[in-house]
């Protein structure tokens, strides 16, 4: 690709918008959960319902970054999002707690495998000038997702009934694959699938080479564990009729920041823009925790999108940067990982602690905070050079 249209193309724009279409697919079930889960009589589970989804997800990620490094990027997009497809279906016919449980941890297959060959085929079809410009562009459209998704389907739920919004999940993600038919593989040279791929060694697991913007993301999702977990129920108690509303004013405060960040990520380096990140997060956090009214929750979340939005792009191009090229897939899969253990860790230990005490709510967005407090001090005592 010619470097002036490297970006802006139809291949491009196509997967980008087959990933906002597989991230609304499931997001647009995330505020209604809870209460669907309380209808079953299990809502004692709640802080399962991100941590079983997370927790597969995860463990997925090594096998789905060895497939996107074997059998190619496109395959292990669509096996992703076929997992959406028919768990929005399943969802109606598996009505108890168990089965409902059980499906949180086969719908985590999902995201454990698309996201990983998306990322690959962006920094594949990119020159790496300009990935933090790229990831940052793709990552507006995967948070138009997790934006559109949670307000449509607390809408559909509102005015139609959970069945109606489980098919429409489904939907939305049999949308995405269909747009990814029109995409041609980046992997230059891909073996057909045998079964043998799926024997995972100690080495299949992490790459070494990008455990420092890992870990960051690790202490940087610690917090989106909880908002997804907590937010609903917060917003509840704070009077917002709309589940959906906090979701929808963080991703519009990250859609407004991302372009801009990811550029100044190739720019000025990814380590700055990343203190700059961490120094918002920590304190959309303690806003978050501090002010306790539906102005000042929404006031955090538009704090908290612009915190996201700019370390999102940076840590995605970052770990595209230390990733050699034959185990790129392997790498963003390692980046993957620890975005999935610090969702799925923060989700079931505020999940724990809440224990539908509203009062407890605060105290797991200050623990958030420190958490990124943390990864801010690990940042400034770390290697400045990059």
């Amino acid at each position: 690709m010619k470097k002036n249209n490297a970006i802006y193309n139809v291949t491009f724009g196509t997967v980008c918008l087959s990933s906002l279409l597989f991230s609304a697919s499931y997001n647009m079930l995330i505020p209604e959960l809870p209460g669907y889960l309380s209808t079953l009589g299990g809502s004692e589970y709640i802080g399962l319902i991100i941590a079983l989804f997370t927790l597969t997800a995860g463990l997925s990620r090594p096998f789905s970054g060895k497939l996107t490094d074997r059998i190619g990027r496109k395959p292990v997009i669509v096996f992703g999002a076929m997992v959406c497809v028919v768990c929005g279906f399943l969802y109606p016919i598996l009505g108890t707690v168990s089965g409902f449980l059980w499906l949180r941890l086969a719908h985590g297959f999902s995201t454990g495998f698309t996201p990983t060959a998306i990322a690959a085929y962006v920094a594949d079809s990119v020159p790496r000038e300009r990935w933090g410009e790229a990831f940052g562009i793709q990552g507006v459209f995967f948070t138009g997702g997790l934006a559109l998704g949670p307000a449509i389907g607390s809408s559909i739920k509102l005015f139609y009934s959970y069945e109606v919004l489980f098919h429409c999940s489904s939907t939305v993600a049999f949308l995405s694959i269909v747009l990814v038919f029109r995409l041609k593989e980046t992997l230059g040279k891909t073996e057909p699938f045998r079964f043998s791929m799926l024997k995972i060694s100690k080495t299949d697991i992490i790459s070494i080479a990008v455990l420092k913007p890992a870990l960051l993301t690790f202490l940087i999702y610690f917090s989106f564990g909880m908002v997804l977990t907590l937010i609903p129920d917060w917003s509840d108690h704070l009077g917002i009729k709309n589940r959906g509303s906090f979701f929808m004013a963080f991703t519009v405060a990250s859609l407004t920041i991302r372009f801009l960040a990811g550029k100044a990520s190739d720019k000025l380096g990814r380590r700055k823009v990343s203190v700059i990140g961490l120094i918002i997060l920590t304190a959309a956090l303690m806003a978050m925790g501090t002010f306790e009214t539906a102005i000042g929750l929404m006031v955090a979340a538009v704090f908290y999108g612009l915190s996201m939005g700019i370390l999102s792009p940076a840590l995605n191009a970052w770990t595209a940067d230390l990733s050699p090229l034959e185990h790129r897939g392997k790498g963003i899969a390692t980046m993957f990982i620890a975005l999935e253990a610090g969702i799925g860790l923060g989700a079931l230990l505020s999940g724990m602690y809440y224990r539908d005490t509203y009062a407890n709510i605060p105290v797991t967005m200050y623990g958030c905070a420190f958490m990124a407090l943390l990864g801010l001090v690990y940042l400034q005592l770390g290697n400045r050079n990059t």
